[in-house]
């Protein structure tokens, strides 16, 4: 397997546009010569059919939900991110690209990061002009509210629902492509597997979620912006249809997936109420901004929160990151909400939360002022709890939330596979061990705006258009395998259903792969999995037909790539022999209890490449060298 990053010569600032000037362009009118797929309608997914085919490119978008407004990118909350410094408040690209670098801990690659920084200021004028509605300033300007992992104020929000209304800015651009008929729509269709012909990715195999029927799509170009994989741990912050099929898939195939063991676990969602839960719910960083985190001082403290004196209150993350306090990274603060609950602080049902609490904010800045930014959060909060964040504090712990692992890219964000792209949270090129708040929706639009229709151009310059159909053998041999996948799982007729194992198999995780992790755990896990895996395929149950509208299928098919994708996970972290971000090895750890990086043997991406099934992947590196920012222990203190 190649790693050839292609990163340009020259200083950081420069690369960037160095790099456009060098590639090959097609001609405007080739372009419509050419078909691009995309999968994925979520930010990146939606921007970037979006974008090409305002280019002249012929693209078919696809998404398994029955409109592409439902990805799952609808359900971001704070922020995004940009380095405008609208605040004066000493802003800037390179900070920008310095508090990334540092957040991700040391474990991102310079020159993507810096690109990320450089691309942010154009996608709020772009937002902008698209009519997306962000809070203005009493004169008028855009509005900036602080994020965790900084201290200055980029982040640009449309009160606690940013990502829809992010999402429905780029989805009207991409109607408006379906409405001109260069983009083709497919939604309800889920896709099973990449086709690879003459050493590219020439198109996929797709499921009609409605009719079970299986089709076959050719193309110069194909692109996966399908999202992460936190909900291989069974409850977290994703969707429920949320999965690792597609870049699991193409894993398969011969993409290297990079760092799968870095997942984010994010510090404010609603603690767990019971075993009928199938997610959890997020509450945005942004209520870090104005609510202060605390438990009672005394263990088992059981007087309800507004009877605890403030003698008897312990803000820990004050106490412990006077610099950052509230605002600390998200994996500095899950860690130690984690270790209050665990030493005996936690509040609420099985101690198993801690507060966070608007009194001061309140009183402030009066109840009108709380209402405007976080409204909608607040209103949320109260149908899921049936508890008022107005007059009591909010109960918070940490949850599974991002995938900072995913496909290993190049610079043009194309995969190992010659010819397949993949875009926002299924790579994993920006965000090192740990996603800063705020980023997400930032490098979902910088990848599908701005940074796909130059590389995928360049690509495609270098290879002539067509030359395959879905009649090509290749295509045939990989339906074959799709219809023998289904037929298998569908025959499934044991005692057990798919959400059973799926729970199962999230528990391991969760307790051996999640905020903490010890070789003994991994180990552990790596001979449960499989043992799990094999019990799914005698003892699963799935009802219904193959060939009609069946969600049995659809979640088995999901589960059983889990139940690969899961020993994947557990393999990387027990080979990381570190702790950086939200990888904490528990044998790695400073006098602090802070992640302690080995930066002498793993200061590198580690990707793996499928060797075939039942023999063990191969791990490659990826060697990151920081020419800008200097290796330093973090430190939020």
């Amino acid at each position: 397997m190649e790693l050839n990053a292609r990163i340009p010569a020259g200083p950081i600032e420069k690369k960037w546009d160095k790099h456009r000037f060098e590639m090959k362009l097609v001609n405007p009118a080739n372009k419509r010569k050419y078909s691009v797929i995309v999968v994925g309608t979520g930010l990146a997914g939606a921007s970037a059919a979006a974008s090409m085919a305002e280019l002249g490119y012929q693209v078919k978008s696809f998404c398994y939900q029955d409109s592409p407004r439902r990805a799952h990118s609808i359900a971001a909350q704070g922020g995004i991110n940009a380095a405008k410094n609208y605040q004066n408040d000493g802003d800037s690209i390179y900070r920008l690209f310095y508090d990334t670098v540092k957040g991700g801990d040391f474990r991102a690659r310079e020159a993507n990061v810096y690109r990320l920084a450089q691309v942010s200021v154009n996608i709020i004028d772009q937002c902008v002009a698209q009519g997306v509605p962000f809070a203005r300033e009493y004169g008028g300007l855009l509005a900036n509210r602080s994020f965790g992992g900084a201290q200055v104020s980029r982040t640009f929000y449309a009160r606690g629902q940013t990502g829809q209304q992010l999402l429905l800015g780029a989805y009207q651009a991409l109607e408006r492509q379906i409405s001109a008929g260069r983009v083709k729509m497919f939604p309800h269709t889920e896709m099973l597997d990449v086709v690879v012909a003459g050493g590219r990715a020439r198109g996929i195999v797709v499921r009609d979620l409605k009719t079970g029927r299986i089709t076959s799509h050719a193309a110069d170009a194909v692109v996966l912006a399908t999202g992460g994989y936190s909900p291989v741990y069974y409850l977290s912050t994703n969707a429920v249809g949320c999965n690792v099929t597609a870049t699991y898939r193409a894993y398969r195939r011969g993409a290297g997936f990079a760092n799968p063991a870095f997942t984010q676990i994010h510090p404010t969602c609603i603690p767990v109420s019971g075993d009928h839960q199938s997610k959890l719910t997020l509450m945005s960083e942004s209520l870090r901004n104005d609510g202060r985190i605390w438990v009672p001082k005394e263990k088992g403290d059981g007087r309800p929160a507004n009877q605890i004196p403030e003698s008897d209150r312990d803000y820990y993350l004050e106490r412990r990151y006077p610099s950052f306090g509230n605002l600390s990274p998200r994996d500095v603060a899950s860690r130690a909400a984690k270790e209050r609950c665990d030493a005996g602080y936690g509040v609420g049902p099985g101690g198993l939360g801690v507060y966070l609490d608007f009194a001061d904010a309140i009183q402030r800045h009066g109840r009108k002022v709380i209402e405007e930014r976080y409204g909608n959060l607040f209103e949320m909060y109260q149908r899921i709890t049936d508890e008022n964040p107005y007059e009591v504090p909010m109960r918070i712990y940490p949850a599974p939330h991002y995938a900072m692992g995913g496909l290993w890219v190049d610079y043009n964000l194309m995969s190992t596979v010659p010819g397949l792209f993949v875009l926002g949270e299924a790579n994993f090129s920006d965000h090192g061990a740990n996603r800063l708040g705020a980023s997400a929706l930032m490098q979902g639009l910088a990848d599908g705006y701005f940074i796909i229709p130059n590389t995928i151009g360049d690509f495609l310059a270098r290879n002539a258009p067509g030359g395959i159909s879905e009649d090509a053998p290749e295509f045939a041999a990989v339906t074959d395998e799709v219809q023998q996948r289904l037929n298998r799982l569908v025959s499934l007729k044991g005692r057990r259903t798919v959400d059973s194992f799926h729970r199962e198999l999230g528990k391991i995780m969760w307790d051996r792969c999640g905020m903490g992790r010890n070789a003994q755990g991994l180990r552990e896990a790596l001979q449960r999995i499989p043992a799990l895996r094999e019990e799914f395929w005698k003892d699963a149950i799935v009802t219904g037909e193959k060939e009609d509208y069946n969600q049995s299928l659809e979640r088995a098919g999901r589960v059983a790539d889990f139940l690969e994708f899961a020993e994947l996970m557990c393999l990387d972290a027990l080979n990381r022999e570190e702790s950086c971000g939200g990888h904490f090895r528990e044998e790695y750890q400073t006098a602090e209890g802070e992640a302690q990086r080995d930066d002498q043997n793993f200061c590198h991406a580690a990707v793996w490449e499928f060797k075939g099934a039942g023999n063990a992947p191969q791990r490659h590196i990826e060697p990151l060298n920081f020419e800008y920012v200097q290796l330093t222990q973090r430190s939020y203190k």
